[in-house]
């Protein structure tokens, strides 16, 4: 197992319909893999951001017809890569949608999947109402899985306000910790930057966050700035507004040095309010 590799974040500005997102995906892609990136993610709704409930049903394709899944697959096998795919919206058979992360290896197999845990249920003001639980099925289950570097662990966007759960990650074994998102401009400009750098620090792991940017279908906001932060806190990139790739040296190296100087992660306690 190799000490470092080199991760990309690759940042969006998806439209609403698939179709109109695949040339996008495809290019970044490319272009990340020609900088030699090891790990290449993408963001939340990488394959359509659709703020309409009505239009996000009748286009969400199911799992088995995605096209999006189709040509991130082909091209992590393409390039040798490992490529995140930060979530898709697939349609399951219970009236619900998945919000759900793919994560293929070099070979193109699928390595891991996870469904987002929280759903965004909020009112930011201005009217600004978002209602995740009302079209999406939660995920319940946290999810590891091995890379040839070391342990990501998965999780999507509002996860990031749970620090329960990347404590469990990390206790569970991560070393990484993806972070894919499509954080509202209103929320990102107040907390992106200080949750990322949090979770990071409260883990001793490293952070990859791909984010959605700019101006979307509806006149939705998202903040961008996709950040890759080292396990003392440390933003080594960040994305800034614009469409584009940010990529970083991470050393797995660094997780152990960072536990060993501040080893939080063994002195839990029991509590009793």
């Amino acid at each position: 197992m190799t000490a470092s590799f080199t991760a990309a974040c690759i940042q969006l500005n998806s439209k609403r319909d698939i179709a109109a997102n695949l040339p996008d995906i495809k290019s970044l892609i490319l272009e990340a893999a020609s900088t030699g990136a090891d790990l290449i993610t993408l963001p939340e709704c990488t394959a359509m951001l659709e703020p309409e409930q009505e239009r996000l049903f009748a286009n969400a394709p199911g799992e088995d017809n995605h096209p999006t899944l189709d040509l991130v697959q082909g091209l992590a096998r393409e390039t040798g890569a490992w490529v995140l795919l930060g979530s898709a919206a697939i349609l399951l058979g219970n009236g619900k949608i998945a919000n759900r992360s793919y994560l293929f290896g070099g070979n193109g197999d699928v390595a891991a999947t996870y469904d987002k845990i929280h759903m965004f249920d909020v009112e930011l003001g201005d009217g600004q109402t978002y209602k995740e639980s009302a079209t999406y099925a939660p995920g319940s289950k946290a999810v590891t899985t091995q890379l040839p570097w070391g342990i990501l662990g998965l999780t999507i966007c509002y996860d990031l306000r749970f620090p329960y759960l990347y404590r469990a990650l990390a206790h569970a074994g991560a070393d990484f910790l993806a972070i894919p998102a499509a954080f509202t401009k209103v929320s990102g400009e107040a907390h992106w930057h200080v949750l990322q750098r949090a979770r990071a620090i409260e883990t001793g792991c490293y952070v990859v966050a791909p984010a959605q940017c700019g101006t979307h279908a509806e006149g939705r906001q998202t903040f961008g700035h996709s950040l890759i932060v080292d396990p003392w806190g440390t933003v080594l990139a960040d994305g800034g507004e614009d469409v584009g790739i940010i990529t970083a040296e991470i050393d797995a190296g660094l997780v152990t040095e960072a536990r060993a100087k501040i080893p939080a992660l063994t002195h839990d306690r029991d509590i009793s309010l």
